[in-house]
């Protein structure tokens, strides 16, 4: 068994001019892979084993990141089936100067745990020990 709290992960990019449109915010698809990578490695230490992106819910871009901005994406695995691995991933745009956050982007991920044959692989089961984490998951269910 693992615990949510063992699969939190937190990644930071800073908004360069090269991760721009020509609005100087960066580009969804940027964004969008830092999202996707972030939540893969959540589930991967969820399952113990390589993950692929199955299903990615509606991707919800609520404000832009802009160059100097820092990308920071949280991901935690809240649920699980008997391959699959549930992620909520999280993109804010935090202040490089005070650390303060605000989201800008939201989304649900859905990740297949694969083995050496790139079939899909057994995921243990989630747990979940402390207050935090129960708040995290049940955040993650009620808002899916």
């Amino acid at each position: 068994m693992v615990d949510l709290m063992h699969t939190f992960i937190e990644d930071r990019n800073r908004i360069q001019p090269n991760h721009a449109n020509n609005l100087g915010s960066a580009h969804g698809g940027n964004v969008l892979r830092w999202m996707d990578e972030t939540g893969a490695m959540s589930a991967m230490r969820f399952a113990g084993k390589p993950c692929v992106t199955a299903h990615i819910n509606s991707v919800d871009f609520e404000r832009p990141l802009e160059i100097g901005d820092i990308a920071l994406i949280e991901a935690y695995t809240y649920d699980s089936g008997r391959t699959s691995v549930r992620v909520r991933v999280r993109a804010y745009a935090e202040d490089p100067l005070t650390g303060e956050a605000e989201v800008t982007t939201e989304s649900y991920f859905v990740f297949v745990a694969i083995d050496t044959e790139h079939q899909p692989a057994p995921v243990p089961e989630l747990t979940v020990s402390t207050d935090e984490g129960e708040a995290l998951r049940e955040q993650a269910l009620t808002e899916e």
